[in-house]
């Protein structure tokens, strides 16, 4: 046997090997000054070649538990089943009980407050960034200059998406009262909240269009339109809102969807950003809508513009953007909850 610490060769007793106490390495006998020899054991072999198979084994097992994971949410709630019925078992989500109509306590805790003031700044901030926009594009002579209604639209779109982002973990994100009507019409909120979140909201909309004017400057700020919503010339009063409540009825429904709790434990392998669909939904409505209404949705956007701008043919038909979006919220609250989620038909149940 040749060490390796040198070339020569001496013949060494078996019987003379030590071994440590780890069992591992071969110690030399005593007096025989080489490098220690790393002979691994039959049992070390033994148990190495098992580690391997067990990790093999406990590598399929995960493999399979992830695909019977995408089975699971994509099987396991058959459309077939009678309505009011699907997706009710013991280990499925539960459905959790609806807000209180009042709740007394809401008044006493700093979270109400704060997520008032949330919905405050995000509509301040939501305000003055469109009209901004608008301005800009009304402002230029050739409309190929700007934006245009695309870049419009962006800025809408662009905003809810931050906005929602940003303060979806203190208020929710409503930032509109039509939105913050549907989820109370669904008693996800109380009226407590709801009100107060919808009065907090109109005061940062107003306050976001005065600043805009107040950049702008009264005069050039009046004469280009103070990005009030209006009904446009060669459309009808119930063209707008027929407008307004198909435009409402796309965001609220979207918000209801995008926010689901149960479609979020259904398809839990599906990751989904909510506020990126609310976000998308806004941009949309507005390619559609800005050139019948100037697109409003938005009941606290329509009334903080008009208020800064106060002209008579803002106030005419304002009403429209009121009554439109409370309509389009309503009907995409019932639809979800009693079409899609069949929540009166399982209470009975």
């Amino acid at each position: 046997m040749k060490g390796h610490g040198g070339s020569m060769k001496e013949d060494l007793d078996l019987c003379d090997l030590r071994f440590d106490p780890e069992g591992v390495r071969v110690l030399p006998p005593v007096g025989f000054q080489t490098a220690h020899y790393l002979v691994p054991k039959p049992r070390e072999r033994e148990r190495e070649r098992e580690g391997k198979g067990f990790r093999e084994r406990e590598r399929k097992v995960r493999m399979e538990g992830k695909e019977e994971d995408v089975k699971l949410g994509a099987n396991k709630y058959s459309e077939r089943q009678p309505i009011g019925t699907s997706a009710q078992t013991d280990k499925d989500y539960k459905e959790p009980p609806p807000a209180p109509l009042f709740e007394p306590g809401e008044l006493s805790s700093w979270s109400f407050y704060r997520a008032g003031i949330a919905e405050f700044i995000a509509t301040f901030l939501f305000l003055y960034i469109t009209v901004l926009t608008v301005m800009g594009v009304v402002k230029s002579p050739t409309k190929c200059g700007t934006v245009g209604i695309q870049g419009i639209a962006w800025a809408f779109g662009g905003m809810i998406f931050a906005l929602v982002y940003c303060t979806a973990g203190i208020s929710g994100g409503h930032i509109n009262p039509a939105v913050t009507f549907g989820l109370l019409l669904a008693r996800k909120l109380s009226l407590t909240r709801a009100l107060f979140y919808m009065v907090m909201q109109t005061l940062g909309a107003i306050c976001g269009a005065g600043v805009v004017k107040g950049f702008m400057g009264k005069n050039q700020f009046t004469t280009l339109g103070g990005g009030a919503n209006t009904v446009a010339h060669g459309y009808t009063k119930g063209s707008g809102l027929g407008a307004e409540i198909v435009g409402t009825f796309v965001l609220v429904y979207t918000v209801f969807s995008a926010t689901d709790a149960k479609r979020s434990a259904r398809d839990s392998h599906v990751p989904i950003l909510a506020p990126l669909p609310i976000g998308f939904a806004v941009f949309l409505v507005h390619l559609a809508t800005i050139p019948i209404t100037g697109t409003g949705i938005n009941p606290a956007r329509s009334l903080g513009a008009a208020i800064i701008f106060n002209k008579d043919h803002a106030w005419d038909d304002h009403w429209i953007f009121w009554v439109g979006p409370f309509i389009g919220a309503a009907l995409a609250a019932v639809y979800h909850q009693i079409v899609i989620r069949a929540i009166p038909f399982k209470s009975r149940s």
